[in-house]
């Protein structure tokens, strides 16, 4: 796997982090957004095609010699002492968190702070994910003009650094893509493109719009059907325009890591609503002992309950993930009432719980590590993403390919 931008909730901040170490981020204004290419006709070339393509090095091998003559190596195995060195700086975190009296602020405001960002950033942050292609070409599938109709969801979509790319290229007249962010100032950005709500080649639609992917339900009124005992009450919310069991594929880059563990569950669940039987949840995320969490210092550790989780300098939360947390999330067992995990209204029903399955069959759960070095002081330091490409289950286990 390899990966040229990453960032949480759309964003390529830690990657600039990274990218700054041990040189100085570059002075140069901001790419600009991504515009439309002008129409030319038919076009000759599938939409695979027109991606560039990346070629990454075999399985630790630095690109032209030694990790010393290049500035980064992929698909690297770690030092045997790495996680021995790591625990030394996690317990430095432990033992210096933020504040408890200014803690419960970044849970309660987490929005805040992301419109906050791009309120100071707006589009400076927009980067073309060229690297779509050789990670996730699932997803580049449903933009060939043989595709068929297909709806793509972008969660945490930022300043459209998934949607755009992806649109731009687009050769599949059937295709909808719906881009959502908590962020009303990000979702902005995206409708502010020349591209929104249509590109100027005339295939494919984008709808952009404000969604928390951790909100509830809201509670039926007290005359529901739903609280009759007998219909289940709703469990899940989706973005507008959306209807459940819809999504073909849904793209979650660097948004999971934004939440609080304890909206894992809804999250999760909310994202397993939207998807179609078979529909594919494509997920790429910071691991554990990234370079970026090497690197946090002091007051930053956001509640020593809850270790591994932070606070970056703008206020906006960041947690770094191992594979067994991604998996446990993943093959947990859906939902059937909003009260909670399979909350039966009937033996019957309880019988049926017992015997469902888990959301997701786990397709890829893979750990992609990069080594950059600093040749001067020869130092060498790693960064870890999470990659996951699962599939939806129906009730009964089964899955059909979309």
């Amino acid at each position: 796997m390899t990966e040229t931008s990453n960032s949480p909730m759309g964003l390529d901040n830690l990657d600039a982090l990274a990218a700054s170490l041990p040189v100085q981020l570059s002075a140069a204004s901001p790419p600009p957004l991504l515009q439309p290419q002008p129409e030319a006709g038919p076009s000759r070339l599938r939409a695979a095609d027109k991606w560039l393509k990346p070629h990454g090095p075999p399985v630790g091998i630095a690109f032209g010699g030694g990790c010393w003559e290049r500035k980064r190596t992929d698909h690297v195995e770690l030092p045997d002492d790495f996680s021995e060195r790591a625990e030394e700086i996690m317990e430095r975190h432990r033992s210096s968190p933020v504040s408890a009296d200014i803690r419960d602020d970044y849970n309660e405001r987490p929005a805040w702070y992301w419109n906050k960002f791009y309120s100071n950033h707006k589009e400076a942050f927009f980067k073309d994910r060229s690297w779509l292609r050789l990670e996730f070409p699932e997803l580049v599938a449903c933009t060939e003009a043989d595709a068929g109709p297909k709806v793509c969801l972008e969660v945490g979509c930022g300043a459209g650094n998934t949607v755009y790319p992806l649109l731009d290229k687009n050769e599949n007249p059937d295709l909808v893509i719906h881009a959502t962010d908590y962020s009303a100032e990000a979702v902005g950005v995206v409708k502010a493109n020349r591209m929104y709500p249509k590109p100027a080649h005339g295939k494919g639609i984008i709808h952009a719009s404000v969604w928390d992917i951790t909100s509830k339900p809201s509670p039926p009124p007290s005359s529901s059907p739903s609280t009759d005992g007998v219909h289940p009450a709703r469990t899940f919310s989706l973005p507008e325009g959306v209807e459940p069991g819809t999504v073909d594929v849904l793209t979650v880059i660097y948004v999971l890591s934004a939440l609080h563990p304890t909206e894992w569950d809804q999250a999760i669940h909310n994202l397993y609503s939207a998807l179609k039987p078979g529909g594919l949840l494509l997920i790429r995320d910071y691991g554990r002992h990234d370079l970026a969490q090497l690197r946090i210092k002091k007051d930053r550790l956001l509640d020593p309950a809850v270790p591994n989780l932070y606070i970056r300098g703008d206020g906006t939360r960041v947690y770094f993930f191992t594979k067994q947390e991604l998996r446990g999330m993943l093959e947990a067992k859906p939902r059937t009432t909003s009260g909670g995990l399979s909350v039966p209204n009937s033996e019957e029903e309880g019988r049926r719980d017992q015997d469902q399955g888990p959301m997701f069959e786990v397709n890829q759960l893979g750990e992609d590590r990069r080594l950059l070095v600093n040749r001067k002081e020869r130092l060498k330091m790693y960064r870890i993403w999470m990659q996951v490409k699962a599939r939806k289950l129906g009730p009964n286990g089964e899955g059909a390919t979309v």
